[in-house]
């Protein structure tokens, strides 16, 4: 049988131990309670997939209300969300996986319809440049970026409370943590904007206050890691060069970096002259500091080796392990052959899809779930942005 090294097993600096390096990556259901309350069908789906990778990342939680992004959204935004997130974590504790809890603020990328007549919020009072019809956020005042980093802390606590291993910051996707960063949404002119160094300001603040949430709150170990997108196409926007700074600035912060990208062999989408890969970028910085969770269009065992091999120590499954929730089980059987690769729209029941899903994936996702029923060209995101990066507006 083929020894894979996603297989073995990984030790974060603080002592949490995976049993392999395969990582069910972070998805929108869009399942949960019009309150951000977890739902049986959402616990019914990560049940369904748990049990195989080293580590299972759940879709966003919003932290306060005014970071609620799309409808359906999971919350970890007051207590009342502890018991359901609670169950949540035991559902994916099986076999020795671990749980973490992907928690966000929306920022600029949600509208008063899902926040129920109220403006959204952001670094600057700038609309994003797509979708179309974006609304104009309110910029905050400084009293409220304190307040909604001690909300990122509170919702740290909470997910410890609830049993997690961890939480990971999504600072990715255009959300508030990246429109911080970005000089193109955030042209503030105080402590929290201008210059690269203020527009770190915001995450720094919020990874802090969440390392001593995790301090104050745990002695055991209780992973952070955080999410970056590594470039934005607007001008101005975050480049490479940015991106690959801000990573060695918080590289020795966090337990582990995650990428979001549509393939693990993007190259630069701005620089045609790089054609070296974004993940071995990354990971040329990352090596032997922190540990790299490399994504994108992972389907075979082959494709997460070579995920690996370019520099990543964390493979992240998406689409595939909603198509074969058992891919590391018959990866490990060497039972190869019965791995699906294509789903059919008939099965999406029996793969324990909730309903809602299956709408979005039938519709802003269709042509790169491999549907049977699919003769289109299937886009695997090389060269472009993808949905699940930001580029389209959430149904």
């Amino acid at each position: 049988m083929t020894h894979y090294q996603f297989l073995e097993p990984l030790t974060f600096k603080n002592g949490l131990i995976l049993k392999n390096r395969i990582v069910m990556s972070p998805m929108t259901t869009m399942t949960s309670f019009y309150n951000g309350m977890v739902t049986s069908d959402e616990i019914h789906y990560y049940q369904t997939r748990a049990a195989g990778p080293g580590l299972v990342i759940t879709g966003v939680a919003n932290v306060s209300a005014s970071g609620k992004g799309f409808e359906g959204e999971l919350s970890v935004a007051s207590d009342d969300m502890i018991p359901g997130l609670t169950q949540l974590a035991q559902a994916i504790h099986q076999n020795g996986t671990k749980a973490i809890l992907q928690i966000f603020h929306a920022g600029r990328k949600t509208n008063q319809q899902i926040l129920r007549g109220t403006q959204p919020v952001s670094a600057s009072a700038i609309a994003a440049s797509y979708p179309a019809d974006s609304e104009t956020p309110r910029a905050l005042s400084v009293e409220e970026i304190q307040s909604i980093i001690a909300d990122f802390a509170a919702a740290t606590q909470r997910a410890i409370t609830a049993g997690f291993d961890g939480v990971e910051l999504h600072g990715a996707n255009t959300y508030l943590l990246q429109q911080f960063f970005s000089e193109n949404s955030n042209q503030r002119t105080d402590a929290w904007g201008g210059s690269f160094e203020k527009r770190l300001h915001f995450p720094l603040a919020v990874i802090n206050a969440v390392h001593q949430a995790i301090e104050n709150a745990t002695s055991r170990p209780f992973a952070l890691g955080y999410r970056i997108s590594p470039e934005e196409i607007e001008t101005p926007g975050i480049r490479l060069a940015d991106s690959l700074a801000f990573v060695d600035q918080i590289k020795t912060k966090v337990d582990y970096i995650h990428l979001s990208m549509g393939s693990y062999q993007r190259t630069s989408l701005n620089d045609q002259t790089n054609n070296q890969t974004l993940l071995s970028q990354f990971a040329a910085h990352t090596k032997g500091v922190v540990p790299l969770i490399g994504i994108g269009a992972v389907t075979t065992p082959t494709d997460a080796q070579a995920v690996l091999a370019d520099g990543a120590e964390l493979v992240a499954l998406g689409r595939e392990l909603l198509r074969e929730p058992q891919w590391v089980q018959k990866v490990t059987a060497g039972d190869l052959g019965a791995i699906r690769t294509q789903m059919s729209p008939l099965d999406m029941d029996e793969l324990a899809i909730p309903s809602v899903m299956q709408t979005y994936l039938r519709t802003s996702f269709y042509q790169v779930m491999n549907f049977t029923d699919d003769s289109t060209n299937q886009v695997n995101y090389q060269n472009t942005l993808a949905p699940m990066e930001g580029f389209e507006k959430k149904l």
